[in-house]
């Protein structure tokens, strides 16, 4: 097995970035093992997550942006989805409006973060969760 080059970025709560390097024989298990680090430096929610997905709206924080992180990340896990998608799922979820471009804004800025990915034309983004697996790049040794 050639020697490999496993990268992953990470950001906080408070937008600091984070950026793990492994290299060497990468392994199932210490690929694991650097993903539980990842976890205990808080890049990503404990495997307790669904406790945080499926509480009810009036147990998470109160503002916009934690609602909607928690859209996202209860309705749009794994798919790309556009802003006026965001809006429709939130107000249906919270029953409370979200202008289009409050929406809009709110992704980009967790696009800015890493929370997010954005694709697209600047007339049709879609945005997708981002997740470690998401933001973790495998890259054949250079030298």
């Amino acid at each position: 097995m050639p020697a490999r080059r496993m990268r992953v970025e990470l950001f906080d709560s408070d937008g600091n970035r984070y950026s793990i390097t492994f290299e060497g024989q990468i392994t199932r298990d210490k690929a694991l093992r650097l993903l539980d680090l990842v976890e205990l430096l808080g890049g990503s929610p404990p495997s307790g997550n669904s406790q945080n997905v499926g509480a009810a709206p009036a147990n998470l924080g109160t503002s916009k942006f934690d609602k909607v992180r928690t859209v996202v990340q209860k309705h749009f896990p794994l798919v790309w989805f556009s802003s006026r998608e965001l809006q429709t799922v939130f107000e249906q979820e919270f029953k409370e409006p979200i202008a289009l471009s409050t929406a809009a804004t709110y992704l980009s800025r967790m696009a800015a973060k890493g929370l997010v990915l954005k694709s697209g034309p600047p007339n049709s983004l879609k945005y997708k969760a981002a997740t470690p697996f998401a933001r973790t790049a495998l890259e054949p040794r250079v030298g």
